[in-house]
C-alpha cells in the first residue's frame, strides 16, 4: 500500500505531492523532541535520533510543532542509530492548550491523562483541576485524579474537594511520593495503558514516577518557599515506557491553563453535572449565569451542584485565565 507524502517544486514554485512507499520506512514512536531532533523508539527497542523532514516543516498547521511526543511516525535510515522523520501518522487521544494563539500539544495518542494536585507546597488549585477535566472531557481521554503530599496535612482538609470529583464519577487517588503512599494503585491504573501526567509546576510529578518506576531518576526539585511557587524541573514532554507495560508521557508543570478551541458558550457541555439540567432550563441557549429560570442555577441553589465547581464554570464562561 502506498501513503504519505513527499515533494518537490513545479514551475510555479508550489510543492508537488509525491509518494512515499512504506517500504522506505520504518515504524517508530516520539519519546522527546529536543530542538531540531527527535529521539524516536523503533520497532526493535532501540533509539534513534530523528530529524524531520523539511516538507512536514512548511506544511500550514495551526501547532507551535510539526512533531511532538507520543507520535507515531514513519522513519527513513540515514545512519546505524539515525533517520529522517517522514510521516506523521493520524494522531488519536491528544490533549492540547492554547500558546501565544497557536495550539501547542501537550500529549498525542493518550488513553489517559494523569491529572496531578498537591496537598500543599504548592498549594490546591481545584480550578485548575477544572480545566485539565474539561480538556480531557474535551479531547475524549479518562481524566484521573491525584491528591499528592498528603502527608503534608490532615486529609480531611481535602475531603469535601476529592469528595465533589469522586461524587461526579472521576477516579481519584490520595498519594505521597516521599512516603510511598498510594503507589501501588497508581501502578496498577497505568499498567498497559498510555497516560499523560498534567499538572501545576512543583505538585511532585517527577518524584511520582521515580516512585511508580524505581530507577527512572527524574530530577526534582523543592518548591521555591518565597512564593510557594513550583520550580521546573521536566522542560520538555518525555514518553518514558513502563517496565509493567504501556507508557507515561512527563510534562513540563504548569501556572496557567488557557484551553485550545473551547467556546465560552459550550463550557458546559464538558461539565459533567451541568448537563443533566441544562435542559430543563427556561432558555435553550441559557448560558445559566444570569438568566431567570435557569435549572442550573436552581440546583446550585438546592446543593445539588457544587458551589465551587459552578463558580470555576462562571469563569471559564467569562473567559478568566487562573
Amino acid at each position: 500500500m502506498v501513503r504519505g507524502v513527499s515533494a518537490d517544486a513545479d514551475e510555479s514554485g508550489q510543492s508537488l505531492v509525491l509518494d512515499v512507499t512504506d517500504g522506505d520506512c520504518l515504524p517508530g514512536q516520539v519519546l522527546r523532541v529536543h530542538g531540531l531532533h527527535s529521539v524516536v523508539r523503533m520497532g526493535d527497542g532501540r533509539d534513534w535520533t530523528c530529524a524531520t523532514r523539511g516538507l512536514l516543516k512548511t506544511l500550514g498547521t495551526e501547532l507551535r510543532h510539526v512533531v511532538v511526543a507520543g507520535d507515531l511516525v514513519m522513519v527513513k535510515q540515514t545512519g546505524p542509530t539515525e533517520g529522517v522523520i517522514q510521516r506523521v501518522e493520524p494522531r488519536r487521544g491528544c490533549l492540547s492548550r492554547s500558546s501565544r494563539n497557536r495550539r501547542h500539544l501537550i500529549a498525542a495518542n493518550i488513553q489517559q491523562c494523569l491529572i496531578v494536585t498537591s496537598c500543599a507546597e504548592p498549594g490546591l488549585k481545584p480550578n485548575l483541576i477544572d480545566r485539565f477535566l474539561v480538556t480531557a472531557e474535551k479531547s475524549g481521554v479518562q481524566p484521573l485524579i491525584v491528591f499528592n503530599k498528603i502527608d503534608l496535612i490532615d486529609a480531611a482538609e481535602v475531603q469535601t474537594t476529592a469528595g465533589d470529583f469522586a461524587q461526579l464519577g472521576y477516579p481519584v487517588f490520595f498519594a505521597s511520593a516521599t512516603k510511598n503512599w498510594g503507589i501501588a494503585a497508581l501502578q496498577a491504573c497505568l499498567h498497559d495503558r498510555r497516560t499523560v501526567v498534567v499538572g501545576q509546576s512543583g505538585v511532585g510529578k517527577s518524584s511520582l514516577l521515580n516512585a511508580i518506576e524505581p530507577g527512572l531518576g527524574l530530577r526534582v526539585r523543592e518548591v521555591s518557599r518565597d512564593n510557594q511557587k513550583g520550580r521546573h524541573t521536566t522542560t520538555a514532554a518525555n514518553l518514558i515506557p513502563l517496565r509493567q507495560g504501556g507508557y507515561v508521557l512527563d510534562t513540563p508543570g504548569i501556572r496557567q491553563l488557557q484551553m485550545w478551541d473551547l467556546v465560552p458558550a459550550e463550557a458546559g457541555l464538558w461539565f459533567r453535572e451541568l448537563r443533566p439540567w441544562a435542559d430543563r432550563c427556561r432558555f435553550p441557549n441559557c448560558s445559566h449565569t444570569h438568566e431567570q429560570d435557569c435549572a442550573v442555577k436552581s440546583a446550585v441553589a438546592d446543593g445539588r451542584i457544587s458551589l465551587r465547581r459552578y463558580d470555576s464554570y462562571c469563569q471559564m464562561f467569562a473567559g478568566d485565565l487562573l
